[in-house]
């Protein structure tokens, strides 16, 4: 049943372990009383950092699962997957930030799914290796499958390279040195990947690669193609198509090693080695390994050296490609200390026939930090993505007062701040508006985001040279147009 009145949701709330006893007393005291509408509470819970826009929502439609999971308490969703779903979450007793996968519902009913999902996060726990994300524990709750493991903050490879196309040629060598110093790890251990994709490595803000979902369900014995038409999972019909072209069934190993060297092409080319579709029967169709274009080809700019071994990975004949990930690591070692930042003319070059020449981000990955300040959780998700196909790494709060809290430190936590009146209304606007009344923030840049609805709040913004207005909704040129602008000031 849905709260109607504040004090039914925040009893819910209470009850379901979301708040605890004394927390509700500043709300209730800013709110002067229970006896007041239930959006102001909900409005007052975001202010205050109690609940997420994700619980909030949940809260109010009635539900009553999908909060916790094991000892993770959901903060928001952050990714999704054929088959599952991924939350940033916190430990409910370190506190300790952490992600979840969770086995959509559909599938929950599927004994062999939640058997294969269950395998895969059991598998995963067998590794501890700081280039593989750890897995903490496996579990099933409310009929629902739920692995909680590592969270990295950063993106995708895959995200890195829609950013900025090709990435700059030390930091592609690093991460694929990285990548292969993971993937030996796990062979020794007799685990194989069965699922590399540019999707599955994670790359945190520091640089660090970490492989991610290992324990992917074995390719049936029998893999023909009527097999191959029954695999629901694409990276499993490319695996398989692979070596039933190569005719080595379940050569998991040296699969391993050619999907990582597609990964390490997209990361060097800035376009990927394979054409991408969903349909399976491109997927299965031998022409599109037949006909990968050369990388020195699709990426001139990249060294003879990098490009032979890379090359050699991509070979169609397991026995003429590297047999072991070992063996691609001992030729890329030397390759990485080469073409390090810093390590010669080489590698002082290949950033400016890449990406940077192209007028997108160089060798930081980003263009600079931004700070999302926005409640709910869909404008949140949009604003994320606009921002982040701008180049720029993206941080996000609910809270403008902590926005402009987190402002007063040394040096501070973001280049920009763009708040949004979608869902904060006024505070959003009085947050704006202190940035030019307070000299301590007088050098921050800061864009308001304002509906066509709201004119009034409009109105009030107090604008200058380093702040600004936008009308909603916001388009990718318009709002790289006005960052351009207040970051060259």
């Amino acid at each position: 049943m849905k709260p109607t009145t504040a004090e039914e949701l925040a009893s819910r709330a209470e009850e379901l372990q979301l708040l605890g006893p004394g927390d509700l007393h500043p709300v209730w005291a800013e709110l002067g009383g229970v006896n007041v509408p239930i959006d102001a509470l909900a409005a007052a819970l975001l202010r205050h950092e109690l609940l997420t826009s994700y619980q909030l929502e949940r809260l109010r439609r009635g539900d009553r699962q999908g909060f916790f999971y094991g000892a993770a308490r959901i903060l928001y969703q952050v990714g999704a997957g054929s088959f599952a779903r991924v939350f940033r979450a916190r430990h409910v007793d370190t506190g300790a930030t952490m992600a979840v996968k969770v086995l959509r519902s559909r599938f929950s009913a599927d004994p062999e799914k939640c058997k294969a999902f269950r395998r895969e996060g059991e598998m995963g726990r067998l590794l501890r290796h700081p280039n593989i994300v750890a897995i903490e524990d496996v579990g099933q709750q409310n009929n629902t499958s739920y692995i909680t493991m590592e969270f990295v903050e950063g993106q995708t490879l895959r995200e890195l390279v829609k950013i900025r196309g090709a990435v700059d040629l030390p930091h592609a060598v690093d991460i694929l040195l990285q990548m292969l110093s993971g993937l030996e790890y796990a062979h020794r251990r007799g685990l194989t990947h069965r699922d590399l994709k540019a999707s599955n490595v994670l790359v945190s803000a520091t640089g660090q690669a970490k492989l991610v979902d290992f324990g992917l369900a074995e390719v049936d014995a029998e893999s023909g193609d009527k097999a191959l038409g029954r695999m629901e999972q694409p990276r499993t019909v490319d695996y398989a198509t692979l070596e039933n072209l190569a005719g080595m069934k379940d050569d998991s190993i040296r699969s391993d090693i050619f999907f990582t060297g597609t990964i390490a092409y997209l990361a060097l080319a800035g376009r990927p080695a394979l054409k991408e579709t969903r349909e399976r029967a491109e997927r299965s169709d031998p022409r599109r390994y037949t006909s990968i274009q050369p990388l020195h080809a699709a990426a001139p700019q990249v060294p003879r050296d990098v490009v032979d071994v890379v090359s050699r990975m991509l070979l169609l004949d397991p026995l003429d490609r590297w047999q072991t990930a070992a063996d691609v690591k001992r030729a890329v070692e030397p390759l990485a200390a080469k073409y390090a930042r810093g390590g010669g003319a080489a590698a002082a070059a290949a950033p400016a026939a890449g990406a940077a020449a192209a007028g997108k981000p160089g060798a930081s990955g980003s263009r600079g930090t931004l700070m999302v300040v926005e409640s709910g959780e869909k404008p949140q998700a949009a604003l994320r993505e606009l921002c982040g196909g701008l180049g720029y790494r993206v941080l996000v709060t609910e809270n403008p007062e902590r926005a402009l809290g987190r402002f007063s430190a040394t040096p501070p936590p973001a280049d920009c701040l763009v708040f949004s009146t979608q869902n904060l209304g006024e505070a959003a606007v009085d947050a704006f508006n202190r940035l030019s009344a307070d000299p301590f923030f007088a050098p921050v840049p800061a864009i308001l985001i304002v509906s066509p609805r709201q004119p009034e709040l409009a109105a009030r913004a107090v604008v200058d040279d380093r702040r600004r207005t936008l009308a909603a909704p916001v388009k990718g040129a318009g709002l790289g147009a006005l960052l351009d602008e207040l970051l060259k000031k």
